[in-house]
């Protein structure tokens, strides 16, 4: 030992660390129970910043919702979402059937109480998909559903395994198929929109793991044990190879094209394809995880995305959606963000507020 070492001093401090050390070890004991038991799905965290909390009771601008489904029922439940819609500033609501046959006439009459608060999107007939004669039967019956009422068509959706929202399925048969492509010349001669729901979000298509961001909410959607699907790179080749070959079809890629995770992915295809539009639905979590990237996307694109809720009809869902685009309010925890991550709203500008809520939507709605 050196001279002059404080050995009573080295003592003290290894007595300490000892007794620092049993501390933390008790304490570990202590927390045990509760980090070892807590499951993913009873993870609720609330938030205990002493932050603004802004409540936007009605949208700034009047709003075209472009992304909703039959969730009212009979005629009562529609006027009650009518008055909802009053109560914050929906002007019209699309409502994206992607039904054909006596199911698309049934909702048609359902809502016909109200032409100019609803739009209705009828979907496509796969039924014929394995004959030579699956353009003319579909496009018949399309034809057919813009004589009743239908105003575009939609959603029609393919995470993977082939376009399947309509009934029946058409399972491994892709929108940019071959055989869709007279399809798609029939829906843009008839001046109608399409709504496309591509892949879903990457986090459903990644391994279930600790490394998974996103299993809170990935895990009821995962994808990634689905034998044969094409994966998440995959799907956005089929989106791409579908703006390509049908340049004159418009075409809404749903939930920013599933791309929340790598913006600069949608990014390109706007920038590409005159033809493509994106609509925001369901997608408030993702990009609200990342408000200066999000926000800058927005201002970027600004003439090409839509606002959509596919969330429902309630008021606190509709409110919630303003808040995150209207406001700055930060490190929220709202009871639509099934991924239990804080959100920050994006305090969008006026101008691109106005356009995403109505005008953008104005450009491409058949009879407006």
């Amino acid at each position: 030992m050196k001279k002059g070492t404080p050995i009573f001093g080295s003592m003290i401090l290894v007595i300490l660390i000892t007794a620092c050390s049993g501390d933390v070890k008790n304490q570990e004991k202590e927390d045990s129970p509760i980090t070892e038991t807590l499951l993913l799905k009873n993870f609720k965290p609330r938030s205990i910043y002493n932050l603004t909390e802004t409540l936007v009771e009605k949208a700034k601008y009047p709003i075209i919702d472009m992304h909703s489904h039959v969730y009212a029922k009979n005629s009562d439940e529609v006027s009650q979402w009518v008055e909802t819609m009053d109560a914050v500033g929906i002007e019209k609501t699309v409502i994206l059937s992607h039904l054909h046959g006596p199911d698309f006439d049934s909702v048609v009459d359902m809502y016909s109480g109200y032409p100019d608060r609803f739009d209705i999107w009828c979907g496509i007939d796969y039924s014929a998909c394995e004959t030579d004669s699956f353009h003319r039967t579909a496009i018949a019956e399309l034809k057919r559903c813009v004589e009743k009422g239908a105003k575009g068509v939609g959603e029609l959706g393919d995470k993977g395994k082939g376009l399947f929202y309509s009934k029946p399925p058409a399972w491994g048969m892709h929108p940019d198929d071959d055989r869709m492509v007279a399809i798609w010349r029939a829906v843009a001669e008839l001046g109608l929109p399409v709504n496309l729901h591509v892949a879903d979000p990457k986090w459903m298509y990644e391994k279930m793991d600790s490394t998974n961001d996103g299993m809170m909410n990935a895990f009821k959607w995962r994808l990634d044990n689905q034998e044969g699907i094409r994966d998440h790179g995959e799907m956005m080749d089929i989106l791409e190879r579908t703006l390509q070959k049908n340049p004159n079809t418009t075409f809404v890629a749903c939930h920013f094209a599933n791309c929340s995770y790598d913006l600069s992915i949608a990014g390109r295809l706007l920038d590409t394809y005159p033809n493509l539009y994106l609509d925001n639905s369901a997608r408030y979590a993702e990009v609200s995880a990342i408000p200066r990237a999000a926000g800058k996307f927005y201002t970027a694109y600004q003439d090409r995305i839509l606002y959509g809720t596919d969330m429902g009809r309630s008021l606190n869902m509709y409110r919630m959606t303003f808040r995150l685009m209207e406001t700055a309010d930060e490190h929220l925890y709202l009871p639509y963000n099934s991924y239990h991550w804080p959100l920050h709203a994006l305090d969008l500008p006026d101008e691109v507020l106005e356009k995403v809520y109505r005008k953008n939507a104005a450009k491409i709605m058949r009879d407006s």
